[in-house]
Order: C-alpha cells, then structure tokens, then sequence
C-alpha cells in the first residue's frame, strides 16, 4: 500500500497539532491535576517536550522524505509513550481523574491512543520510504 505525499504531510501536520492541543488540556501550563498523576512523563517541562516533538512533526511535513532516519525516531517516540501510557492505564484509574479535573481525565484517556495512532503512522511511513526503488537527490 502506497500513501500518497499529500496524505502523508496531512499526517505530520495532524500529529504535531495533537501534541500542541496539550495547550488546552493542560490550560497553559495551569492544570496541576495532569501533573499530579504522572508527575515524571507529565510534569509542565514533560508537557513542553510534548509541544516540541508536535513543532518536529510539523516542521517535516513536506520534507518527510529527506529524512527518513527522523521518522523512524519519531516512531519510537511514540512508541515509548504509548508504553509508559498502557502502564499507565493499567494502573492507574481513569475515573478517578475525571473526578478531579474533566479535561485531565479527558488528557490521560486519549493521549495514548493517539501515540499508538502515530506510532503506526509513523513507523508505515519509514517503510514506505525505505522500500522507495528512487533515490531521491537533493
């Protein structure tokens, strides 16, 4: 199966923009209730590393194909947090932080579905690429 480039940099430009939407859910930096369930992953510093891999994402979205290596990166990347949230998930209770803060229970129920979404996408990606017959020169 081949993806289209077009599709492909509509992926990136999706993904960095979920990693932004931490914005929101974490109201600026301003919701302590994210941070006190993973206070190692989710602190306002892990939260602002989040942003930055979406600005990564972002900022390959047309030249993907030049750095294949990268999106290989960005795969593992979103391997280990879709990891360290099933972890997580399965220890921790959802309802619990819905009880304390509605867009905190919102953060921890999706946010690792969405880093497996992109692990996929990501790691497609890389295969796609490393299976092109062209050498692309720049």
């Amino acid at each position: 199966m081949i993806v289209k480039n077009k599709t492909i940099s509509k992926g990136f430009l999706i993904a960095g923009l979920m990693n932004i939407s931490v914005l929101i859910f974490s109201r600026f930096f301003n919701n302590p209730v994210i941070n006190e369930f993973d206070q190692d992953v989710m602190s306002n510093f892990g939260l602002l590393m989040i942003i930055i891999w979406g600005f990564a994402y972002i900022s390959v979205a047309k030249t993907y194909n030049h750095v294949k290596w990268l999106v290989l990166v960005f795969a593992i990347e979103k391997l280990i947090y879709g990891i360290i949230w099933t972890k997580w998930i399965l220890n921790n209770s959802v309802s619990y932080v819905f009880e304390k803060d509605t867009m905190a229970g919102i953060f921890y129920s999706i946010y690792g579905i969405n880093d497996w979404t992109f692990f996929i996408f990501f790691l497609l990606v890389f295969f796609q690429l490393n299976s092109s017959k062209t050498i692309k020169i720049s």
